[in-house]
């Protein structure tokens, strides 16, 4: 917020003395600060990445249409060598939505109305209640259509809500990023690239790189490499799989002969996504070292740079067989939305659900609130 005087012109040459002026500016800067105190004050949403707020009354939530959203929130999120559910949840009445809980960055509010509501749908709104806020409303006239939208939408909902957060995540890596990570993408590929800023430690190969953090608890690793496009059948899981085996074969053996990366093709899955409003595929699984006890997540983005007529990937992988991995490999997942080929033009994720310009809003203050 910038504070700007504006001292008419006849005055300000007839001010002669320092008193004078002082004056003035005084009277202008208490102006400014009664003004100030007439504007509401617009809080930074908090809370973790990943959690979510539920404000739906306790007999909706145990009930069975309730559950049916808690069984959205409680998905285990994919690949992942332990159970690790996709959203930390907690559930509050709506008449304990206030000032405590308004400021949470995921926020879902169902109403269920037949007046009116004709039909289930949602719509979200950002920045409602606090800035860099997601608020989701599910609108329905009936319990059981709540339920079976529910059902139906599974898999909306909780993209909508990780890809709400792998934008903010984006967001901050516009600013915050490793230099490194960069420097390499664009020497060996020419293209642009914001890994986290705490991935420095690095290796080169062939039209390859891996950099990590390099971190006894959390190892976190990026790697990027290419190779020639060779029509539709580059992009099936079987070349995939091949390829990569390949390639961490080469360039990250283990630390004695017959210890090499290979990746478990019975848990890895792939589907294609939408980049930069270009085709990619995304692969995730587990990766494992082969002779030894090593393994973990990974996630990658299969490009095609047309200029060169060659695939491009980038891929994070996690080694903590000392934590839970969810926060880790999202982060990294997140990472690879960033990746520009030359000549592309740069966007976020396209969450996949419209959204509706709401007001900014205040509510009443009270307490109260149940986790899970």
């Amino acid at each position: 917020m910038y504070l700007i005087i504006m001292i008419p012109h006849n005055l300000k040459h007839s001010l002669l003395g320092g008193t004078q002026r002082a004056l003035v500016l005084l009277l202008c800067l208490a102006s400014f600060l009664v003004s100030c105190q007439k504007e509401q004050f617009f809080p930074q949403a908090s809370g973790r990445p990943y959690e979510v707020l539920v404000v739906l009354d306790e007999k909706t939530w145990e009930a069975p249409a309730g559950r049916a959203l808690f069984d959205i929130l409680d998905t285990d999120v994919p690949c992942l060598p332990q159970s690790e559910r996709s959203f930390h949840i907690t559930q509050i009445e709506p008449k304990d939505f206030s000032a405590n809980f308004t400021i949470f960055r995921n926020i879902i509010q169902v109403n269920i109305d037949k007046t009116q509501f004709s039909r289930t749908g949602m719509r979200f709104t950002r920045n409602k209640y606090a800035m860099d806020q997601i608020v989701l409303a599910i609108n329905s006239p009936s319990l059981e259509d709540f339920r079976q939208f529910c059902i139906d939408h599974k898999q909306e909902v909780i993209d909508f809500l990780t890809r709400s957060e792998m934008n903010r995540l984006i967001k901050e890596l516009e600013q915050k990023y490793s230099k490194v990570t960069f420097d390499l993408a664009w020497q060996i590929f020419t293209c642009r690239f914001h890994a986290p800023k705490e991935l420095t430690s690095y290796k080169k190969g062939e039209q390859f790189f891996w950099t990590s953090n390099n971190t006894a608890s959390g190892l976190e690793n990026i790697v990027m490499y290419s190779y020639p496009y060779e029509g539709p059948e580059t992009f099936n899981k079987e070349y995939m799989v091949a390829k990569r085996d390949s390639v961490m074969k080469v360039n990250l053996p283990g630390e004695k002969p017959g210890m090499y990366m290979k990746t478990d093709s019975l848990c890895t899955i792939i589907k294609p996504i939408n980049v930069h409003n270009s085709y990619a595929m995304e692969m995730r699984g587990l990766w494992y070292m082969e002779n030894d006890a090593m393994g973990g997540p990974f996630v990658s983005h299969s490009r095609v740079d047309t200029e060169t007529n060659r695939v491009v990937v980038v891929e994070g992988f996690v080694y903590a067989p000392e934590k839970m991995k969810r926060g880790l490999i999202r982060r990294l997942e997140g990472s690879l939305y960033t990746l520009q080929l030359p000549q592309e033009q740069y966007s976020l994720i396209d969450t996949g659900l419209e959204e509706e310009k709401g007001q900014k809003t205040s509510e009443p203050a009270s307490k109260g609130g149940k986790t899970d």
